[in-house]
């Protein structure tokens, strides 16, 4: 078994400050990952994240933090658009990476990490974990054991509302509770296919195995956006609907939309001759899965985030318990070599989803998926 972990974490906004920090500053994880270094390039909030969490070292500078940070592997939470340049320059100075949804924004860029972390013999975990969810596993067996029937369609997606610029770290006044979630509505690596939609496609995909081909129509419909008295010009699809071809005349329909949603939250519905799965019920009835209990005793929104392996105790209290889970996916297998389900192929087959959806509303025409996992 290997040593101590040492982690960088590369972004100090949002998903940082309400999640990665305080559960990795936990003292029941400190036999296992230590809190090395932080960077952001926001003057003062390095420093500021290092003090509130007890990290090591902080710096603006990425690249300061990969030569003097004296970490082994690095959490990536910077914006989506620079996660492909910030993921090879950590595999370049020889560090294991886990990225924060979504890896890359194309195919290209994921293959050129997946190559690279092999050739090199580093570690890429890719959030979001979504079939470390028991339901998950759970759906998956029932569709296969015929409780539905035939599968005939299923459905999935999610919606930006305006849940961003209402985090609780937006309207503060100290340099860590006034992040500016501009970022989001922004090419490259903003909309809600990158940054939500991505959860349910990742659960879809784990069901039901990959998909073929897709065809979409995308655009932006909402052009602006207001933020602490300014207004954001938003340039990123914000409105986006799918049809994805699973092969032998299986489908689904897919949305990452500026609002509105006919799914329940990210997870999917499944509709088959003999019966359908929505959400976690059976026919209308909860069906049941290993756990159930306890999820049931969690508060409203975190039952099944209880339910992964590695969130016990305080965990449980914090937030992005999901995103706690997948970098501890990739601290057992540096240290125990205990490979994950969480990976970063079937990261790229979900980017190259999103990828040709959006080529396909730009010509008009299906696209046939080139990946798979």
């Amino acid at each position: 078994m290997a040593d101590v972990v040492r982690m960088g974490v590369v972004g100090a906004g949002s998903i940082s400050v309400r999640g990665i920090l305080p559960h990795l500053s936990q003292e029941d994880v400190q036999d296992r990952v230590r809190l090395a270094a932080v960077c952001d390039p926001v003057p003062g909030r390095a420093e500021a994240a290092k003090e509130r969490f007890g990290i090591e070292r902080a710096f603006t500078d990425y690249a300061d933090l990969l030569a003097h940070g004296d970490v082994d592997a690095v959490t990536i939470a910077s914006p989506i658009g620079l996660h492909y340049k910030q993921g090879r320059m950590a595999l370049d100075a020889g560090k294991h990476v886990h990225f924060n949804k979504t890896m890359t924004t194309t195919v290209a860029e994921a293959t050129d990490l997946i190559e690279t972390a092999r050739q090199k013999g580093l570690k890429i975990v890719a959030s979001p974990g979504e079939m470390l969810r028991p339901h998950n596993q759970q759906i998956k067996k029932l569709i296969a054991d015929g409780a539905i029937g035939t599968l005939c369609w299923a459905a999935c997606g999610a919606a930006f509302g305006t849940y961003h610029e209402k985090e609780r770290v937006r309207q503060g006044d100290d340099v860590l509770s006034n992040i500016d979630p501009s970022w989001y509505f922004r090419k490259p690596g903003g909309g809600p296919l990158y940054d939500m939609t991505v959860y349910a496609l990742h659960a879809l995909t784990g069901i039901l195995g990959p998909a073929k081909r897709v065809t979409a129509l995308s655009g932006v419909r909402i052009k602006e956006r207001e933020f602490r008295g300014k207004m954001v010009p938003c340039d990123a699809d914000d409105n986006t609907l799918m049809l994805l071809d699973f092969g032998d005349s299986l489908f689904a329909l897919v949305y990452g939309t500026a609002a509105g949603r006919i799914t329940e939250g990210f997870g999917g519905s499944y509709f088959g001759t003999a019966g359908s799965i929505v959400g976690q019920k059976l026919n209308g009835e909860p069906f049941d899965y290993p756990g159930r209990d306890l999820a049931m005793q969690a508060p409203q929104g975190r039952g099944n985030q209880w339910l992964l392996p590695h969130v016990v105790g305080v965990h449980r209290e914090i937030e992005e318990q999901h995103v706690y889970e997948d970098i501890m996916q990739l601290i057992d297998w540096i240290r125990e070599d205990k490979p994950t389900i969480v990976t970063a192929e079937h990261a790229r087959h979900v980017i190259d989803i999103i990828e040709s959806a959006y080529r396909s509303a730009e010509t008009g025409r299906t696209q046939e998926l080139t990946t798979t996992f």
